[in-house]
């Protein structure tokens, strides 16, 4: 039970009600001085500590400790007479055992101060949120050479006003640095003093390429390919959009709702005033719209029909709608009554309005639910082997609606081939990028036109095996630090949270 206390001599052990009390003192044996070294035994005099240990069944352990003063046996020395310590139990001054003090440091490590100090309390060691605190600023920070291969990314202290840079290790995610702010000439200043690196994976983000080719002109800057995956994704969603008439014919909508009127309205009223020469501006002063919404509904050849998708939750009434849509399509004046008598006779089990509000949804009607911009750029940007054989059908007629969206896909399967590095793939991206480049495709060609800016990282990051992706996990888990200190712990105290392991 008291294993910890194995260098010492316990001489009593008092069991209170919801306090544990040990009486123990030091071994008679021979310690060095701390000046000279010398071993010494001889006693000069006696003082107790009192100090806590771990709890046992949930109680507190407090330990009533008889320390000796020992005398050095060298004249001169100047230690004349010391305190003996005992190392890896207690150290200088403190009032927990070594034990004690790294349980704390832990659960500080993971929940900072008050969370720590409630846990702490629920586990019979008392403390405030103070001390919780220094225990985890006394946990020594990670002290290793940085290495050659590093990832640099950045995450809001306070989003769209203050963001700060980290810096990790790109191969085994661990976290070597973290800046307080994400401007170039801080990470210019922080590269030049580690003149070790030799490859910086990133995102798009031209202030750290900026500052990695100013301090490291030699090293290797790779683009993150998940950031180019996203970009990606983004136009392909706009192509689609622009395409909606085209592929919109493959599922006919349903009757729209106040958002497509909404929609048509305000494309009718546009272009009525762009038909008598009204400029853009002018027209977003009078309608009282954003002029980016104006330069929206300008670009549309017709008013698109932007509807969500229906999320219905199953009922029991989907096993028997077969049933009602072939006796509705029969006799549209059916009764409800006695549909409700049919398919009671089929095994429904469920109540006449839970069929009342099927049937009045138009869950009965249509085949398939209505295409979405969102869900047709989803079928596009999904591996084809992990599609169902009905999104699959439903992609093919997609796909094949118009010769853009045609080309759309046949681009979007050439750039994911790409995303695994291999070693001819920069001259498979130039390929790419003309073929984009002949398309009719304005939203891709401008995609095109930022991987030219950053083109010797794109081509690092689809030929080398280098990637952000550790980086943007120690991202997801500083979020979890920042929520548990929102509003009470400034950049210091975060980013020694980051940085221990």
């Amino acid at each position: 039970m008291f294993s910890g206390l194995s260098r010492l001599v316990v001489e009593d052990v008092a069991d209170g009600a919801e306090v544990v009390v040990v009486a123990a003192r030091t071994r008679d044996e021979a310690v060095p001085c701390p000046a000279c070294g010398t071993l010494t035994a001889k006693v000069h005099g006696y003082h107790g500590r009192t100090v806590s240990d771990v709890p046992v069944d949930g109680r507190q352990v407090v330990v009533h400790l008889r320390v000796r003063r020992l005398v050095c046996p060298i004249l001169g020395c100047r230690q004349q007479t010391f305190r003996e310590q005992i190392p890896g139990l207690l150290e200088r001054h403190q009032r927990r055992t070594v034990r004690l003090a790294g349980q704390i440091s832990q659960v500080a490590r993971e929940l900072c101060g008050r969370a720590a100090a409630r846990l702490a309390a629920l586990l019979a060691v008392p403390l405030s949120r103070s001390t919780a605190l220094r225990h985890l600023r006394r946990l020594p920070e990670p002290r290793s050479p940085v290495p050659p291969v590093i990832g640099v990314d950045d995450f809001a202290l306070r989003r769209r006003h203050r963001y700060a840079t980290i810096i990790t290790d790109a191969t085994t995610g661990r976290r070597v640095e973290v800046l307080p702010d994400r401007e170039a000439a801080t990470l210019e200043s922080w590269l030049r003093g580690h003149p070790g690196i030799e490859v910086v994976c990133r995102d798009g983000s031209q202030s750290y390429a900026e500052a990695v080719r100013r301090a490291l002109p030699d090293a290797v800057q790779v683009s993150d390919r998940w950031h180019l995956w996203r970009n990606l994704c983004d136009k392909v969603q706009l192509e689609v959009r622009a395409h909606a008439s085209c592929w919109a014919t493959v599922n006919p909508s349903r009757p729209g709702g106040v958002r497509e009127q909404t929609t048509r309205e305000r494309w009718n009223k546009i272009h009525n005033l762009l038909g008598q020469g009204v400029g853009l501006l002018a027209c977003a002063r009078r309608l009282d719209l954003a002029l980016n919404t104006v330069k929206r509904y300008a670009r549309m050849p017709e008013p698109r029909a932007l509807r969500l998708t229906p999320a219905y939750r199953p009922t029991l009434v989907d096993p028997y709608r077969d049933h009602l849509r072939e006796r509705r399509r029969a006799d549209p004046a059916v009764p409800v009554t006695h549909l409700l008598r049919e398919i009671r006779e089929l095994g429904y089990t469920g109540s006449a309005n839970l069929l009342v509000r099927y049937l009045n949804q138009g869950r009965a009607e249509g085949d398939r639910p209505v295409t979405t911009p969102r869900r047709a750029s989803r079928l596009l940007l999904t591996d084809p082997g992990k599609l169902r054989p009905k999104e699959t059908f439903l992609l093919e007629k997609i796909t094949a609606a118009c010769p853009e969206t045609t080309q759309l896909a046949d681009l979007v399967g050439g750039f994911a081939a790409l995303l695994k590095p291999a070693e001819r793939n920069d001259a498979k991206l130039t390929e790419w990028i003309t073929n984009v480049r002949a398309a009719a495709l304005p939203h891709l060609r401008s995609f095109t036109n930022g991987l030219e800016i950053d083109r010797a990282a794109v081509d690092a990051g689809l030929t080398l095996p280098y990637h952000n992706g550790r980086t943007e996990g120690v991202n997801t888990r500083t979020k979890r630090i920042m929520r548990q200190m929102h509003g009470r712990a400034g950049f210091d105290l975060l980013r020694h949270r980051i940085l221990l392991p």
